[in-house]
């Protein structure tokens, strides 16, 4: 975001300071050197790290003030002293609780000051404060009376690792999916001044999730309805804006960027430029509230103090309707209260925006230093910041994905890739180190992508869209009217597919084979191991005269042998395999659901059992041969996805019907998630409960045969 025309910026210091601040090039004057010299001295005797040698505690730190903090209105007779104190304890809170569970650490330390003022000056939970994402909430969980339940976090009936509306009253909406608070927050303003009543609405949202369209679409609207809400945006120069230059948005200016913001949120001038405001849009020769002179002095301190002083970085806010104020140091809590009174107590109506200026991973060395700021971590040692990794035989199936596709984009120069800003979640930074020119992050921008996608198809060229399952929902009009419809040869490479443990619903991948494979040119698959996700990544290249899809799930592959140079073979459209001959009973599973049909055959073998498993790999087309041959030869025919009613089973038995295969003694049966949402909790927590396990499998093959004794011992 484009910050005030007096901002400083760009190279580093060599002192100890230099992962809090960064300093620009001599100023242009002496007056102005000496205030950069204030700042500089100011910044650096209020942000030294916890530990002057760089390490952290190796032991959790007394909190003798957040010990007496239950719920926020514990917090209200602190004084300011105290609450930079509490946010000190509440910072080493959350690093060591998150050292213990593993989750989103960056995000939140970023936060923590926010937090603090937000539970002081706002009486949440009447007041509403939606977080967008929701990843940064854990300080806001620690505050509203769950601190005692944080060792719970994303584990198996333990504290969800966003915001949800049934955990807590004080989450009063549920994230996960980004840039929705503003929206919603809106909805809620909106539905208040229609009850009648007078509470606050704030949405924390940050210059990542600022990117993606509705966003802009909600404030345009709020700029509109004019309703009152508080839009704070946080920015910690994690995803560059469209201000932004190839090294991130521009630092805060520090004292100067904190005087203006006082004045920018004074109530007089606020007051002011309402008045001015209003006789702007009264007509012509129509007694004003103020005169003539007067008006023009107000439109003029706006002006310069709102537009010349603050630079071009209000200007689309402005231009949206939205009262921009800031950039805020977002980790002066002095600031941070003292303007959320003000325009807690200002009298005026409208949207107003809060530019803030955070640090992701602030207060703990080893994040700040880190590259990804120690976003999501596993559980670490807080003194040295040594994650606890288990050492794994195979790579990720993000990390086979990627390395298909570099294989593939050797070989094709037409090759190129699309992600939204998940360069890390999808495997795209490997593909972009290789091919810098060849691979785009669009931001958090889904519809874009899909779009942006297709025009690449319609210039000839081969894009594969990398986007998690659950995220792609996002752009489903655009798979639908942008791609299928017109038969672009679009390839979605839909990570994260089925159930995906602590990050629980908002990210599990349940839906996208039922709203894929519905679209009448799409061609859909999924790999039962990492070998055959090399092989359909060729596939997919080789598709050039209609839109594919490939699903594959979280975790690690198989451990089975791959393609000669990373370089997988185009597999025959539709046609899918017999792994295990059997008799009796068919397993005819899709996608990761092929090798627990593997283990589920395994498993009822001692008890005499020979069962056929097959692999389907695609879901449209279907192979109807070997459907057929299944279905003839066979007395039981079990489907198996990890994906939600309308998938791969209903497609089979779709075919089975029409073609009469129904019409004899077949007996079918589909395994499929249940038709609820999953919570988090580690994976195979989820996989029992979703019913669809090996030992659930094999069960149900005995209830078929009438052995239900010995589905009874299977389970146990």
């Amino acid at each position: 975001m484009a910050l005030s025309t007096f901002s400083i910026s760009t190279q580093k210091p060599t002192s100890k300071f230099s992962s809090h601040f960064t300093f620009g090039p001599a100023l242009s004057c002496p007056q102005q050197q000496k205030l950069f010299n204030q700042v500089k001295k100011r910044t650096t005797g209020i942000c030294a790290s916890l530990s002057e040698s760089g390490e952290y505690h190796s032991q959790r730190p007394p909190t003798p003030l957040l010990d007496t903090i239950n719920y926020p209105i514990h917090m209200k007779n602190l004084s300011v002293k105290e609450l930079k104190q509490l946010a000190d304890e509440l910072r080493s809170d959350v690093i060591f609780n998150v050292s213990k569970t593993g989750g989103h650490l960056g995000s939140s330390l970023g936060v923590v000051e926010l937090t603090v003022a937000l539970h002081y000056v706002f009486n949440a939970p009447q007041d509403k404060i939606l977080w967008d994402v929701g990843h940064q909430s854990y300080p806001h969980k620690i505050l509203t009376g769950r601190r005692e339940k944080m060792h719970t976090m994303r584990q198996t009936n333990g504290l969800a690792g966003f915001t949800k509306r049934s955990e807590s009253e004080y989450d009063c909406f549920g994230t996960g999916h980004s840039s929705t608070t503003i929206s919603a927050g809106l909805g809620m303003a909106v539905g208040r001044d229609l009850k009648g009543k007078n509470n606050y609405v704030v949405a924390v949202i940050g210059d990542g999730a600022m990117t993606a369209g509705q966003a802009y679409e909600a404030m345009n609207n709020a700029g509109y309805l004019d309703s009152d809400m508080i839009i704070i945006l946080n920015d910690n120069k994690q995803v560059s804006l469209p201000t932004a230059n190839l090294d991130g948005p521009i630092p805060p200016v520090g004292a100067l960027s904190s005087a203006l913001s006082k004045l920018q949120s004074n109530r007089p001038l606020r007051e002011l430029r309402e008045v001015a405001k209003v006789s702007i849009l009264e007509a012509q020769g129509v007694t004003k509230q103020i005169g003539g002179s007067v008006h023009e002095l107000a439109a003029k301190v706006d002006e310069y103090a709102r537009g010349m002083i603050s630079g071009s970085g209000s200007t689309l806010f402005e231009e949206l309707g939205l009262y921009y104020i800031g950039p805020v140091d977002g980790h002066n809590v002095d600031d941070l209260i003292a303007i959320l009174q003000e325009v807690k107590t200002t009298q005026t109506t409208g949207p107003v925006l809060i530019h803030l200026i955070t640090e992701k991973g602030r207060g703990y060395p080893y994040a700040e230093k880190a590259a990804d700021k120690y976003h999501g971590v596993a559980k670490f040692d807080p003194a040295t910041g040594k994650q606890f990794k288990a050492a794994a035989s195979t790579q990720s199936y993000t990390t086979y994905f990627a390395e298909a596709l570099i294989a593939e984009a050797e070989a094709d120069k037409d090759i190129v890739a699309i992600h939204a800003a998940m360069g890390g979640g999808t495997g795209m930074n490997l593909f972009l180190r290789r091919f810098p020119t060849r691979c785009f992050d669009v931001g958090i921008a889904e519809q874009h992508a899909v779009t942006f996608a297709a025009g690449l198809a319609c210039e000839g060229l081969k894009p594969f869209c990398a986007i998690y399952s659950s995220f792609l929902q996002r752009a489903y009009d655009q798979v639908v009217h942008d791609v299928d419809l017109q038969k672009l040869p679009v390839r979605f490479a839909m990570d994260r597919a089925g159930l995906v443990g602590a990050d629980g619903p908002t990210h599990c991948g349940a839906f996208d084979v039922t709203f894929m494979a519905c679209l009448p040119n799409m061609v859909v698959m999924a790999p039962s191991d990492e070998a055959e996700l090399f092989h359909m990544v060729a596939t997919a290249a080789a598709i050039d005269d209609r839109p594919s899809c490939f699903r594959y799930p979280r975790g690690n592959g198989i451990g089975v042998e791959l393609p000669a140079g990373n370089k997988g073979t185009p597999l025959e459209i539709g046609k899918g395999r017999i792994l295990i001959e059997g008799e009796r009973v068919a397993l005819l599973g899709y996608g990761s659901a092929v090798q627990t049909c593997l283990a589920a055959a395994t498993l009822v073998e001692p008890l005499g059992l020979s069962l056929t498993v097959a692999d389907a790999r695609f879901c449209k087309p279907l192979d109807h041969a070997l459907i057929r041959k299944l279905a003839k030869s066979h007395e039981f025919l079990i489907t198996v996805e990890e994906g939600s009613i309308g998938g791969f089973g209903s497609h089979v038995v779709q075919f089975l019907a029409l073609d009469g295969l129904l019409d004899g003694n077949l007996k079918w049966r589909p395994l499929v998630l249940p038709d609820r949402y999953i919570d988090h909790g580690a994976p195979a927590h989820q996989l029992a409960d979703a019913g669809l396990t090996y030992s659930h499998i094999a069960a149900t093959v005995l209830n078929m045969l009438g052995q239900t004794r010995e589905a009874l011992q299977v389970m146990s």
